[in-house]
């Protein structure tokens, strides 16, 4: 039996700069947005995508380079409605639970009247997301709207690269390609395999192989470890 290492639980934390963003057409108008910022085509923005495509990872890069004040949208109070008409406002997977549809109302106001850009991002688009408030569902109709496609071969294979480089893990190639075909098609799911691959190869103090990688997976497809909910 091989000699195996527990591995320390330091998982590096999840890359979100610009430096770190792959670009494919999958997410190219998307990434264009972020970059043309802030030269919008509205005040309010409205960034669509499925699970695991890359919208936070996206809103990050704004928020840092607009200085944004990221807000929830499940109890909207007075003093982040005042803010909105002050600095830039996010918004991220807004459509993920229960929206104080009255303060989100209020706050899309305020940001307009202090001339401000809002950055709302969801899975789907403002009609999906059985919003009541008829005000409110007027503004979001009135928002532009930019949708990430799910992640291509490319994106795939780049950001599976760059995670395994961020650990400081050379991989070859043709694993990259076998992960790309067989797992789901997400970013989260490609975060996942490369965390579980990583570790396995430390337990076991081998390098990674493709062997190894249809373990890893097989084992993940068995316990659900793809399942997004």
């Amino acid at each position: 039996m091989p000699s195996r290492q527990l591995p320390f639980d330091l998982a590096p934390g999840e890359a979100l700069s610009r430096d770190d963003l792959v670009v494919t057409p999958a997410n190219a108008r998307a990434a264009a947005l972020i970059e043309n910022w802030p030269s919008w085509p509205a005040p309010v923005v409205i960034l669509a995508g499925p699970a695991g495509s890359g919208k936070s990872h996206l809103a990050a890069i704004w928020r840092e380079e607009a200085d944004a004040a990221e807000i929830a949208c499940d109890g909207i109070e007075a003093a982040a409605i005042e803010e909105a008409g002050l600095r830039p406002i996010l918004i991220d997977n807004v459509d993920s639970g229960p929206i104080d549809e009255n303060g989100l109302f209020h706050l899309i106001n305020a940001a307009r009247a202090g001339g401000q850009p809002m950055l709302l991002t969801a899975r789907s688009f403002p009609g999906a997301w059985g919003v009541r408030l008829p005000d409110l569902l007027s503004r979001l109709k009135a928002a532009a709207t930019v949708e990430i496609d799910e992640p291509d071969d490319m994106l795939l294979a780049g950001v599976i690269t760059k995670l395994f480089a961020d650990r400081q893990v050379d991989v070859e190639p043709h694993v990259v390609q076998f992960l790309v075909r067989r797992i789901e098609r997400s970013l989260s799911s490609a975060i996942r395999v490369v965390d579980a691959i990583d570790r396995a190869a430390l337990e076991r103090k081998t390098r990674i192989t493709r062997p190894l990688a249809a373990e890893v997976v097989n084992a993940l497809e068995a316990g659900g470890g793809f399942n997004e909910g």
